[in-house]
């Protein structure tokens, strides 16, 4: 893919947003916010949902759903999430489920969530670096926490990528005897397998235009400045071959 910056179209960068966020493209989980409990998380978009005599929320879940008909990821889904309004005209941000039927996924992410968070996440990010791992690390949607993302060449396995996942945190907690990693809280995915009927667990995705505004949900530097130009930055990160995940598991 050439290079995507901040001048190129709208195309360009949602294809490569679509290149390093991938997860299940058969479905999608969009955010909900109730006005009356002002509750907010994540449900899987369904044409079903909500539909009079079919839809049966709460009362059961939607991976037990027998109507459940899920909407896919699309190139116009993407185009909302950047835009943070759907075709309607609505607030529209979505996440993504990264594990794959197959077991696999193609990025892990690191969720750091805490007050010692920037410390963390700064430690781990260079101790990617030191064992030449491509990373990117993202400030969270609230500005409260960070993921440091990491994305492969190619589909692997969620235990091996997950295994990747500790053996770097373990690397980090040795070289950083003072920080505690308090902050850390998981990987994404979060299982080796897929649970019966379910789909794993979601990360939201980044760049989403309201909290992009308040420079949160993008991706920064180790002094955590906003990345100027987030889609060149994006566009220059290497992907990790399926053999140097192997390697340094082993």
């Amino acid at each position: 893919m050439d290079r995507v910056n901040k001048q190129s179209v709208p195309e360009v960068k949602i294809s490569l947003f679509r290149s390093l966020f991938r997860g299940r493209e058969d479905v999608y989980p969009t955010r909900f916010e109730s006005r009356q409990s002002g509750r907010s998380g994540y449900a899987p978009a369904c044409s079903n949902e909500w539909v009079r005599g079919v839809c049966e929320k709460p009362r059961i879940k939607c991976a037990e759903c027998r109507s459940r008909r899920f909407l896919a990821v699309t190139d116009e889904v993407i185009r909302w999430h950047l835009s943070g309004v759907d075709g309607k005209g609505k607030s529209f941000v979505i996440g993504v489920y990264p594990m794959l039927l197959d077991e696999t996924c193609y990025f892990l992410a690191v969720d750091f969530d805490g007050e010692t968070w920037q410390a963390d996440a700064v430690a781990y990010s260079h101790t990617c670096r030191r064992l030449k791992v491509s990373a990117a690390l993202e400030r969270s949607r609230s500005g409260n926490g960070g993921h440091v993302w990491l994305f492969f060449e190619e589909a692997v396995p969620a235990s091996l990528a997950r295994k990747l996942g500790s053996h770097l945190l373990t690397e980090t907690m040795d070289t950083h005897l003072d920080l505690g990693f308090r902050s850390y809280d998981r990987f994404f995915p979060n299982q080796d397998t897929l649970p019966n009927g379910g789909f794993g667990n979601l990360i939201a995705l980044p760049l989403q235009h309201q909290p992009r505004c308040l420079g949160n949900s993008v991706f920064v530097d180790d002094d955590f400045e906003v990345i100027e130009d987030q889609w060149d930055y994006l566009s220059g990160l290497k992907r990790i071959p399926s053999s140097r995940v192997e390697s340094l598991v082993d």
